[in-house]
């Protein structure tokens, strides 16, 4: 099969689909992406390049959606260049997020489109805006917000379908989008990242931080430390904990930047705490050791003997996933991102985001029960086999791929099919339209493991759909039976054998959000 690939950081979240399928053989993998020094063997890349960057005469709602269409006018020109040499791909893959995909249904107007819908911004109550009252939301920023989704918008609105990894992304869209997104849950790679039963028996290091077998090890991991995961109450709920816990020691991993949310007026948000705090912290015991490498990474979740994982309702960071794989004693927030993935009382422990004593307290209970930190570290490890499985989310990919090549093929033949059943009799030619039994329903998208959605989503009010959705209904009702491909979920071995994680090969991840060199965990 030909794929096009379009993410402006390749290879963003395509890292390990891009790998399995290169490994797989059989295909032509092509990348559009901005220039950047991350390579995977197999895979030719087309660089695009930004011509220009907001201006200032741009109104403030207006930039990200004036850069967005300046992304998409860059890679319809290199997308044009790739079709005029003869290539054109089978499916379109790509984030929606920065708009490069708005204009690529005009370049290859035949071809299926499967967009990655990451977030959709809110000014009411429930998610990231006005979540922390710390920091209370302008009544003037609120049309600011309102215009960020002015993408998320034209990629709804446009041919093609969408995935989401969680039900709480899914939930954030609009009730009339809901039916267009598939809730396709990111694995993890259950080999690489898994518990080590014998790092709390032997001195860690990290860069220049030395922890005994004999003391307490708090970990909290970020790609930025700053308010949207939760680094503020964190830091204030430190005094208490060191008081508390004289034998431990905290690290934590993230720079000073800011991934999410606005900036400070100058310095950054650990200098800052830093000073709130002044007098009231060990410093002796606190660690700020910026980015690590992923194999560091690895290695502080595995002798972590508690991790904090706090966030706003917004995106879930992969270092959740990850810290459950390797077997970690979380301590979350009590936000709809970390109850999808994490329960009170059995895979970790959840807190109020704002109360930096209850957070405390689940820090400390972890720390001094040990049997009851076991049992969750083992009980996270196996929801992570369960519903993390890097095997099964790939083969649950290709089905939802196959799915709608399948159906998108065969929505000429059955528009073909409801014009003739529409003719008249007496031989004249019907005008042309829509066919009117073929665009009522939606593909019978792949369904990811069950979860507890945050927020329970209202049902989506019914409306005609595009024909390539239709189609796939209508070609899975005809044979009863899900097109798959041939390592389709169904066929695929079971990911974990019980009590055992699957012995696939070791796949480390090397660019996207995070790079070895430069761990950049959100």
């Amino acid at each position: 099969m030909k794929y096009l690939f379009i993410h402006q950081n390749f290879p963003g979240q395509y890292l390990h689909l891009v790998r399995h399928l290169v490994q797989a053989g059989g295909h032509e993998i092509v990348f559009i992406s901005e220039d950047n020094a991350n390579l995977i063997p197999g895979v030719r890349r087309v660089i695009y390049r930004m011509p220009r960057h907001a201006t200032e005469q741009t109104h403030p709602g207006a930039r990200e959606f004036d850069l967005g269409l300046v992304r998409a006018d860059a890679v319809a020109k290199a997308a044009s260049t790739l079709r005029d040499l003869g290539f054109e791909p089978d499916i379109i893959i790509g984030h929606h997020g920065w708009g490069e995909l708005l204009n690529i249904q005009d370049v290859f107007p035949g071809v299926p489109v499967l967009g990655y819908f990451e977030f959709y911004y809110h000014d009411e109550p429930g998610f990231d805006v006005g979540f922390d009252p710390e920091f209370p939301m302008q009544p003037a920023m609120m049309p600011l917000v309102r215009a960020k989704n002015a993408i998320n918008l034209q990629a709804l609105t446009s041919p093609g379908y969408g995935q989401t990894p969680t039900e709480f992304q899914k939930s954030a869209y609009p009730d009339w989008a809901r039916e267009k997104i598939t809730v396709l849950r990111e694995g993890v790679d259950l080999e690489l990242c898994r518990p080590d039963a014998t790092a709390h028996r032997r001195k860690f290091s990290i860069k220049d931080v030395h922890v005994s077998p004999k003391e307490k090890l708090i970990t909290y991991v970020s790609r930025d430390l700053e308010p949207y995961r939760g680094f503020h109450v964190f830091m204030r709920a430190l005094p208490r904990i060191l008081r508390e816990q004289p034998d431990a020691r905290v690290i934590m991993v993230g720079g000073d930047g800011v991934s999410y949310g606005a900036r400070l007026p100058s310095g950054s948000w650990r200098e800052r705490m830093l000073e709130e705090l002044a007098g009231e912290l060990d410093l002796s015991r606190i660690h700020f050791v910026g980015k690590v490498s992923y194999d560091d990474f690895l290695r502080l979740l595995q002798r972590s003997d508690t991790h904090v994982y706090l966030t706003y309702p917004f995106v879930a960071s992969w270092s959740l996933r990850e810290a459950m794989a390797a077997g970690c004693a979380i301590v979350g927030s009590a936000t709809a991102p970390v109850e999808e993935f994490i329960e009170d009382g059995v895979t970790g422990r959840l807190v109020p985001f704002t109360e930096p004593d209850r957070i405390a307290e689940g820090i400390l209970e972890l720390l001094n029960d040990t049997r009851t930190a076991k049992k969750m570290r083992q009980e996270a490890r196996a929801e992570a086999e369960r519903t993390l499985c890097m095997k099964a989310y790939l083969a649950r990919y290709e089905d939802l791929i196959s799915q709608l090549i399948t159906g998108h093929k065969a929505a000429p033949v059955l528009q073909d099919i409801a014009a003739e059943a529409d003719a008249p009799r007496n031989g004249t030619v019907p005008k042309r339209g829509k066919p009117k039994a073929a665009l009522k329903t939606k593909p019978d998208a792949i369904k990811a493991e069950p979860v507890t959605p945050a927020k329970k989503p209202r049902q989506p009010v019914a409306r005609k759909t595009a024909p390539v959705r239709a189609a796939a209904k209508q070609v899975a009702s005809a044979s009863s039976k899900t097109v798959r491909t041939p390592k389709s979920a169904a066929q695929a071995a079971p990911c974990v054998a019980k009590g055992k994680a699957v012995r696939s090969a070791s796949v480390k991840r090397t660019a996207g959000r995070r790079k070895k060199a430069d761990l950049a965990s959100s």
